[in-house]
């Protein structure tokens, strides 16, 4: 490989890394922010706070690469013509398609990841974390209730103490219930119990063989003590249980035998990440490329801003797939392959000189 390329190379890398770091920094702010507030609610069990962080990291990466690479080879460039190297990397005979051979190095392998990502490493995560939740909610273990300890139940839900808990933490032995509503104190005891499910999202506890004591918090005497065989406490609502054939959670090569518009609009929205940093990748040496007096990074913003609006793009057009909106044969290629075609059309004339005049052809 010649000096140059080598240079070039280890330049765009060095910045499309940088730029990578602090991308997942603020991206995965933002995902411990929407999954701690499924926590607060009840509908996340706490335990699972590490294992959906890392899944979800993985969904958005598709999201997250192609913006890293097309900022970090942009910061690279516009370094170049600050510091008048691009001026010195022209003047020996070198122009814009010397270029593409250190800029697809870089690029193509972001590509390739952002491919894995979006077809497959993104429904696989969301998958893995939707079956993690489902197990979770069916765990009492899981779900936060230990044995020998006092467990705040979200949402005002109560306290809970358990005597002992069986193995698969599908059971419970000595429960102790204490909770407040609409201004009276509701005390359960139970010798045993039960996690049971019903529907989607409701969660009981089936207490047997135990007593219940209720009365006013205003310091009155209207208490009633009852005795239950059976008792049904509800827990708080748990996360949102997704169907076995929600397109998000299909694998690819299944999206393309399912006839539905939301499947076609899932599969044009896996298939458009890796075109969109293709495109972007291409467009970097035209919105950098800036004249010695001119804003150095003015043009960033603009490429942020292009990005931007693409992304908003996908996701209109994904939604207007899966309404009907859009014929399926349309799908996202309206989007793609102009922007792709322009990426290659500005690429291929940037830095040429004007064609005199007059000249012959």
């Amino acid at each position: 490989m010649p000096k140059l390329d080598r240079y070039l190379l280890g330049d765009f890398v060095q910045s499309f890394l940088a730029t990578l770091i602090v991308l997942l920094t603020v991206s995965l702010g933002g995902v411990l922010v929407d999954v701690l507030g499924e926590i607060a609610d009840g509908g996340l069990p706490a335990k699972l706070l590490l294992s959906q962080l890392g899944l979800q990291l993985l969904v958005y990466l598709p999201l997250v690469l192609p913006l890293a690479l097309m900022l970090g080879l942009m910061l690279s460039v516009v370094r170049l013509y600050r510091d008048s190297e691009m001026a010195v990397i022209n003047a020996v005979g070198v122009g814009p398609r010397r270029l593409l051979r250190p800029l697809l190095l870089v690029a193509v392998p972001v590509v390739v990841v952002v491919s894995l990502c979006s077809l497959w490493l993104g429904p696989w995560a969301q998958r893995t974390g939707a079956r993690l939740i489902e197990e979770a909610n069916r765990s009492l273990i899981v779900a936060g209730l230990e044995a020998g300890r006092f467990t705040s139940l979200p949402n005002g839900g109560g306290i809970v103490y358990i005597d002992g808990m069986s193995e698969d933490g599908a059971g419970l032995k000595g429960v102790f219930l204490q909770r407040e509503r609409e201004g009276r104190i509701d005390v359960l005891t139970a010798r045993e119990g039960a996690l049971q499910l019903e529907g989607e999202r409701n969660r009981y506890l089936q207490l047997r063989d135990g007593h219940r004591i209720e009365g006013p918090l205003d310091g009155t005497l209207d208490f009633r003590l009852m005795r239950y065989a059976f008792n049904d406490v509800a827990l708080p609502d748990r996360a949102q249980v997704r169907d076995s054939d929600d397109p998000a959670l299909l694998p690819t090569p299944k999206l393309l035998r399912d006839p539905r518009p939301a499947a076609t609009a899932e599969f044009h929205a896996r298939l458009a990440p890796p075109m969109l940093a293709l495109a972007f990748a291409l467009l970097t040496l035209p919105l950098a490329r800036s004249s010695p007096r001119q804003q150095r990074y003015g043009r960033l913003m603009l490429g942020f801003l292009a990005y931007l609006v693409s992304v908003n793009l996908v996701f209109i057009g994904s939604r207007m797939l899966a309404d009907g909106e859009l014929p399926g044969l349309l799908g996202l290629w309206w989007l793609t392959l102009p922007l792709l075609a322009l990426a290659v059309w500005l690429y291929a004339r940037d830095g040429r000189m004007p064609r005199p005049k007059g000249a012959a052809a």
